[in-house]
């Protein structure tokens, strides 16, 4: 098996091993890491569909994580594959009005980000191991919701490392705002910025490119990493479920071996579709890759202009994990279409950071053919939750509804039947309000906890035990602070 080594999209001109790589989180020059090729899966598809999931994301891991044992890989796999999510399909489909639903929340935090963020904390203990690593790892990330629980509760007193999250402190679901602020663990810290994500993303990366504060660190005996999606022991582990659908539909005869699906996924900071866009060029018999956006929708002119332009009104919505303006994985595809060229990518991400926007090539465009674009609005999002649920009594989050809607429209416009998997990327019960409101608005005068109940009863489900936990839980992080503070507010954490 050829060894996958990393570099950055930019040009730091340094490979480095995939531990290194996950250790590292983000390349020294502010760019992401980028395998050197891309491994072609070896085993059948027919063989992969005897699997369990744990199997399945040992045979896809190992091609790209190289230098990991597979005694090393396949124990972190064990420990996050395991009890903590409800289901031992792990990542099960459910099918509804004409789709297959592939349900990523079934962890430990009720969203997709459980799926590689189970195991992150576990590749990087061993990659710590592995190089010899004495310094205590400090966890940097910037959320729109959903990362920040599961990597809070990856990471929660796991020796040799600490997390410190930030999150936009009026831009978060209440359920999402109550996971993260009663987060148990000595090795935590969650602070609401004033500001949106887009402000927390860029202020953890300013302070990933502070040279000075890193040795200031270095000589007290921390280094810092990434649990956000640009670390590549996030985006690794996303490549597996998308092998693991199509599996299932082949071992259920739903597809023919080599019969192409098409792939939804609602989309903000582009990793979710990214790690789908890989699962193909590994050889997964993928066909569109339909990149779902709500009113927040600079993917979606992207797509349809070749022009990136964050100058724009930003929008609150109800599905707040997208609501996002900078797709920080977006560089690792502009890389790819640039033709792994370092100089052209890090020529557009300094427009972006410059200008605020940059356009490519109509050569370089032609590299996006394999994706369709497509937005929801508020509106159609909720209507699409109340549609689902009156149709066939599924009750999807309001993520899920933006990707199911525009997967509709791209059924319509383009009369391609081809099977289609939508990423379902959050439990309705993340965002109960939102959803109960949009199948009655009469459920709006009820209290959260309230509705929760309500949901339960109406979808015939069971409370997830993280719902349970927060009911009664004490409020253990208060701290809030301006973006420029984020650093000083990093140094008191660590003293």
């Amino acid at each position: 098996m050829k060894e996958v080594t990393y570099s950055s999209t930019r040009g730091e001109g340094v490979k480095y091993t995939a531990s290194m790589a996950v250790l590292k989180g983000l390349a020294s020059d502010g760019g992401l890491f980028v395998p050197d090729h891309i491994p072609s899966l070896d085993k059948t598809l027919a063989e992969l569909a005897e699997m369990d999931y744990q199997n399945l994301a040992y045979e896809v891991m190992k091609l790209f994580l190289t230098d990991y044992t597979e005694d090393e890989l396949r124990g972190c796999i064990a420990r996050a594959y395991d009890s903590k999510f409800d289901t031992p399909e792990i990542a099960p489909l459910s099918e509804s009005c004409g789709s297959y639903y592939l349900e990523l929340w079934h962890g430990a935090t009720i969203a997709f980000k459980d799926m590689a963020l189970s195991l992150l904390p576990h590749l990087m203990t061993t990659a710590a191991k592995k190089n010899g690593l004495q310094k205590e790892i400090v966890i940097l990330t910037a959320t729109s919701g959903d990362t920040g629980k599961a990597a809070l509760a990856g990471f929660a007193d796991v020796p040799g490392t600490r997390i410190v999250v930030f999150y936009p402190k009026s831009g978060v679901s209440p359920i999402q705002e109550k996971q993260m602020v009663t987060q148990r663990g000595d090795n935590t810290l969650v602070v609401g910025i004033h500001g949106n994500f887009d402000d927390a993303q860029t202020g953890v990366k300013k302070i990933f490119g502070d040279t000075e504060f890193a040795k200031e660190l270095d000589e007290k005996g921390f280094v810092f990493s990434s649990a956000n999606s640009i670390n590549i022991g996030r985006l690794v582990p996303q490549v597996c479920y998308y092998v693991y659908a199509y599996t299932r539909l082949l071992k259920e005869g739903r597809i023919k071996d080599g019969e192409l699906i098409n792939v939804c996924v609602p989309t903000g900071n582009f990793g979710n579709i990214l790690a789908a866009f890989y699962a193909k060029l590994m050889g997964l018999p993928v066909g569109k890759l339909i990149c779902a956006s709500n009113t927040n929708k600079v993917l979606f002119d992207f797509f349809e202009s070749g022009t990136y332009d964050r100058n724009r009104e930003f929008h609150v919505t109800t599905s707040p994990s997208m609501d996002i303006l900078i797709s920080s994985n977006l560089e690792r595809l502009i890389y790819f279409i640039a033709g792994n060229s370092s100089d052209r990518c890090a020529q557009l991400m300094g427009e972006l950071s410059g200008n605020g926007n940059y356009t490519i090539t109509d050569e370089e465009k032609k590299g996006l053919a394999d994706f369709y674009g497509g937005y929801a609005d508020e509106k159609e999002t909720a209507d699409q939750i109340k549609k689902i649920y009156e149709k066939s009594g599924y009750v999807i989050d309001t993520h899920t509804a933006v990707a199911s809607y525009v997967c509709d429209k791209y059924k319509e416009k383009t009369g391609d039947d081809t099977p289609v998997v939508i990423a379902s990327t959050a439990s309705p019960y993340k965002f109960t309000r939102s959803v109960m409101n949009a199948i009655d608005p009469e459920y709006d005068k009820k209290t959260d906890f309230e509705l929760i109940d309500d949901l339960a009863k109406l979808s015939n489900t069971t409370v997830p035990q993280a719902i349970e936990d927060i009911r009664s839980a004490p409020v253990l992080h208060k701290t809030e602070c301006d973006v420029n503070e984020m650093k000083s507010v990093i140094a008191g954490f660590l003293k």
